[in-house]
């Protein structure tokens, strides 16, 4: 699908007012008296009024903390978004700029799911994502597919809250923090705005955005429209990704009381997936080495690729009822992943002789060949995962004088079929399965995994704001958090008895939170607040190293936050500096299980998190600001499990992170020089001694510059240059896969790399 470029406006005008007015039309009118219609129940996520005067300390801040918050957040708003992210950059490659936040892509700003998202030692999968308010994710194991929803374009805030959040937050992990998505509003002037992108690696992104502005025939309803198109060969080779998505958002005013709001998001993906290299095939092949063009050999890219397409849809309604603010939100989402997979991950051997796996060499298939008649073909695997979430997010609020009265419930339902088959790649994919095994159904030797699960979530909540004074606010809250997991998987492992039953995990979760507003510009917070993370699928499922688990015996993992910090905010300085100690129970961590070098996850018991962080934005003159931040991560293992012995440190967790820059943002010119500097961090693969491998820390620089030549043409107009990791770091940062001999697979930093950017306003 493309946008041509000769689009005339009008038309585009009329197509989107046309599919609005539906909505339009066919909505209810409540009215009574004026209602604020801004989000209710939810934590804060403040700025100071400064955030929107440009040049001041809040509008230039890349990271700011809040000023209404009660932990500690970082707010990143759409200025930073719009001027610093890389055009087909992951939300990740956005947030890692922030505290305490360790995250590298290593094929290149959004050029393939991240792979070491870290926040505090929580790893993808410990904390919630959430689009809008809505909480997205996996719920195999809660992880998230950062290239698969939504692109930056479409972003109008990201807030990186470091906690379990107060009773309000919601999501299947409010165990380790929120990254909290929202999407940009639409304009209230009409404009079209085509755009592109291009750069190293081959690298383009092509677009429009469109926002029909106020439409008075319409009810006063305006609506924004963006499609994009971004393809890149990526840093690692043979590992090129295309993307397309689609956004559309409308907003209209039913009442003074009443406010209407759809949106509607579709993303179609392929990319070619390495799980990382071997350090024979870096030091061969070269640093960016990724996959190979070599049919023979398993990490060819034909046979390890994604195919998957997304979407995000909800309808929100904000009214008053009698003395309650009222804000509900029905939506659903959906994933859709096609995953082609070689027989090893690393792909190190060629198949045949060089094989050392011996007889799994050969290959049986369905037409009655026997197991050696294809001695020499390349085994992989085939996978569909589907699944799709339906839910409902209902917040009311009601105040008694001062005090408010929060109170919410969030329904989900998922359902997923997920299937996994031994395939044979040289024969186009067709089914591969041992001899001999008996079945009456012969595919039932092939499968891996075949089956579906629902997931049902359940959270209602209630907190109360009390006000003793105009400075302080004391907010006691409870959350009830039910997760629910129907499991049917008959076959597991080549025909082996699988996974069929249900289990159910709940728990109550209190919240204490106090903010002092010492004056305008300067408050105090402090909390103590339990978060919750129901058990992954893979625990429950049959594993050859560690059995068969009783759904039942296994807890849900939980936090015991307590945190304190403080924020200053005027229009020269914006600062926030917070500590922390977070204790969890009942933890699970990746550990080896089996041969192939294959993961699984067992309990570790506790864990305990420590540390101080702290961000500040200066403005130093005219235009010109200094920006910092700086974190100290501590964490102990209090009692690791016998199934991980040796196993004593948590996978991509630094010691210390740190950022410093400068930003220039004068007339139409805007400039930053940002250096984020990450420390030493463990692996939980193990090097040739036995011991957990260990990175040594490093530092990446970007440069942005951009020009608006605002007098001439639309606002929207810009001609930019970014050069990302400027002084060109690289080499080995981190391994998280091994190859089927056990060997670390490792990734590299990217190379220095260009993108030059132009959108014009009309």
């Amino acid at each position: 699908m493309r946008i041509a470029m000769k689009f005339k406006k009008q038309g585009v005008y009329e197509a989107v007012v046309s599919a609005c007015a539906v909505l339009s039309m066919a909505t209810p009118v409540f009215a009574e008296q004026p209602v604020d219609l801004g989000a209710v129940g939810t934590t804060g996520t403040g700025i100071s009024a400064g955030e929107s005067i440009k040049g001041s300390a809040p509008y230039e801040a890349p990271t700011q903390a809040s000023m209404t918050a009660s932990e500690p957040q970082s707010v990143i708003n759409q200025h930073y978004i719009q001027e610093n992210a890389a055009p087909g950059a992951n939300y990740t490659d956005v947030i890692s700029i922030a505290p305490s936040v360790m995250s590298v892509d290593p094929n290149g700003p959004g050029g393939m799911e991240t792979q070491n998202i870290s926040i505090r030692g929580f790893q993808d999968g410990q904390f919630n994502v959430t689009f809008d308010g809505i909480p997205i994710g996996d719920t195999n194991d809660f992880t998230h597919h950062t290239t698969s929803y939504f692109m930056t374009q479409d972003i109008g805030q990201i807030v990186v809250d470091r906690g379990a959040g107060d009773a309000s937050n919601i999501g299947y992990a409010t165990f380790g923090g929120t990254v909290a998505i929202s999407s940009r509003d639409p304009e209230n002037k009409a404009g079209f705005t085509p755009f592109g992108a291009f750069g190293s690696w081959n690298t383009v992104l092509t677009g429009a955005q469109f926002d029909t502005g106020v439409m008075q025939n319409y009810g006063d309803g305006k609506a924004y429209l963006s499609y994009k198109n971004f393809t890149t060969d990526g840093y690692m080779t043979n590992s090129g990704q295309r993307r397309q998505n689609i956004m559309v958002k409308f907003e209209k005013p039913l009442s003074d009381e009443t406010s209407l709001t759809f949106l509607a998001m579709g993303n179609k993906l392929h990319q070619n997936v390495s799980y990382g290299t071997t350090l024979d095939q870096i030091q061969q092949n070269g640093l960016n080495y990724g996959l190979s063009s070599d049919p023979t050999t398993q990490n060819f890219y034909g046979y390890n690729q994604d195919n998957v397409t997304t979407d995000i849809e909800y309808l929100q309604l904000k009214t008053r009822l009698g003395a309650w603010k009222v804000d509900d939100k029905v939506y659903s989402y959906a994933y859709y992943h096609q995953g082609l997979n070689g027989g090893a991950l690393g792909g190190a051997y060629s198949i045949g002789a060089n094989n050392p796996n011996g007889a799994n060499n050969g290959t049986t298939l369905l037409n009655g060949n026997t197991l050696t008649s294809f001695p020499n073909d390349v085994p992989g695997n085939l996978l569909n995962n589907n699944y799709r979430s339906f839910g409902n997010i209902l917040r009311m609020s009601r105040n008694f004088g001062n005090d408010q009265l929060d109170m919410g419930l969030w329904i989900d339902r998922q359902s997923n079929d997920k299937t996994l088959y031994e395939v044979d790649w040289s024969q186009n994919g067709a089914f591969n399965y041992p001899a001999g095994n008996g079945y009456a159904n012969p595919l039932q030797n092939n499968i891996d995994t075949a089956g579906s699960e629902v997931i049902t979530t359940v959270q209602p909540y209630a907190q109360y704001a009390w006000k003793p004074t105009d400075f302080w606010t004391i907010t006691p809250g409870l959350k009830y958090s039910s997760f629910s997991r129907d499991v049917n998987f008959p076959l597991y492992l080549n025909g082996h008895p699988g996974d069929v039953g249900s289990a159910t995990y709940a728990k109550l979760l209190p919240a204490l939170t106090v903010h002092y507003d010492y004056t305008k510009n300067w408050v105090f917070y402090t909390e103590y607040v339990q978060g919750f993370l129901a058990p992954k699928l893979q625990l429950l499922q049959h594993n050859a190293s560690f059995g068969s688990i009783d759904p039942n015996s296994i807890k849900p993992m939980t936090t015991q936050n307590v945190q304190v910090g403080t924020t200053w905010s005027n229009n020269m300085l914006v600062l926030g500096a917070d500590a922390y100690t977070i204790q969890t129970k009942d933890t699970t961590t990746l550990a080896s299980c089996g041969g192939g070098g294959s993961q699984c996850y067992a309990p570790v018991g506790g864990i305990q998190y420590t540390g101080e962080e702290f961000e500040a934005t200066l403005r130093l003159l005219k235009g010109l600001s200094l920006y910092s931040n700086y974190s100290i991560n501590n964490y102990t293992i209090n009692s690791p499990s016998s199934t991980l012995a040796g196993n004593t440190v948590l996978q991509n967790t630094p010691h210390i992170t740190g950022a410093l820059g400068v930003i220039y943002d004068q007339g139409g010119f805007y400039s930053s020089l940002i250096a984020k500097g990450v420390g030493g961090s463990y692996s939980q693969n193990s090097g040739p001694n036995g011991m957990p491998l260990y990175f040594g820390g490093y530092t990446i620089t970007n440069l942005n510059m951009s020009y608006k030549p605002t007098e001439l043409v639309g606002k929207n107009t810009k001609i930019g240059i970014q050069v990302n990791n400027l002084f060109n770091r690289n080499g080995v940062y981190t391994s998280i896969n091994t190859d089927f001999n056990g060997n670390p697979l490792y990734y590299t930093i990217p190379e220095r790399s260009y993108m030059m950017t132009l959108s014009v306003g009309l």
